[in-house]
């Protein structure tokens, strides 16, 4: 799946070999189908089946809702049941919120997620099931499925509506196969100093503290010392920030001749 145009649909193309197919099982609103779309381009789904809507299908509706993602409306399939949207299809999982007296392997959205990727790398093809906005899926409906997905939420207000429901799975679908860090400093121009470059500002700094006077007091200085040294070693502290603080330093010392001490040029300049 590709990006942007400036007519504000997103040049959206299935991607190569078997994604997880979406089947809403008779959806009420064309907006919440145009949301699911919304979501599933987000999470690099494309793949969309509609079980009986209600208000029948194409809806006009659905479009605005989709934010740009109109191909995957434009490819969407429409089925009588359940059995004959999944029927081309090898697992098939079901979003239930209270599985109720059966037995049956039960996923997490990322459990689910990683088993998805796993099928997919097989060559067969998945389809996960979401039921009606007001009443989720039948009992009927959850019979055609060989697992169930559960979201651990907020137990006292577990309260999704159909396209946050795919969402999650479509978000834990595109991260399980992410290489982003999870963590990274974004620095722009600049890079991450290095220790020897922040040591010698840290040496300037004690140096023109000691000039001005501000470590006078011979039993604290060492651990204003450390402290300092602390502070500045906690996290990673850019080229251009450093350059940024010496020149504080050379604003804040230029008393330093009424202490008899010479000027001294800066070690990064």
């Amino acid at each position: 799946m590709t990006g942007g145009r400036k007519d504000g649909r997103a040049r959206l193309t299935a991607p190569e070999g078997e994604t997880p197919v979406i089947v809403l099982v008779r959806p009420q609103m064309a907006r919440n189908i145009g949301s699911t779309a919304r979501a599933m381009a987000n999470g690099g789904l494309f793949h969309l089946r509609l079980v009986a809507p209600r208000d029948g299908w194409p809806q006009a509706d659905a479009y605005p809702a989709a934010s740009g993602a109109d191909a995957i409306l434009d490819h969407a399939q429409v089925f009588d049941s359940v059995a004959a949207a999944v029927a081309d299809c090898h697992r098939v999982m079901a979003t239930c919120p209270r599985p109720r007296h059966i037995v049956i392997p039960v996923r997490t959205a990322r459990a689910a997620a990683e088993d998805l990727r796993d099928i997919a790398a097989r060559g067969l093809r998945s389809a996960v099931l979401f039921g009606p906005e007001r009443a989720g899926l039948e009992n009927d409906d959850a019979a055609c499925a060989d697992t169930l997905v559960r979201y651990p939420l907020n137990p006292e207000h577990m309260s999704l509506n159909l396209a946050q429901a795919v969402m999650i799975l479509a978000y834990e679908w595109w991260t399980a196969a992410e290489t982003t860090p999870p963590r990274v400093l974004m620095t722009n121009e600049t890079r991450i100093a290095t220790k020897g470059e922040l040591e010698a500002f840290l040496g300037r700094l004690v140096a023109e503290l000691d000039a001005s006077g501000f470590l006078d007091h011979a039993e604290k200085r060492p651990g204003m010392v450390r402290n300092l040294r602390h502070w500045f070693q906690r996290g990673e502290v850019t080229e251009q920030e450093l350059r940024t603080l010496h020149g504080v330093v050379t604003e804040l010392s230029r008393g330093r001749m009424r202490r008899g001490r010479p000027d001294v040029a800066p070690p990064w300049g």
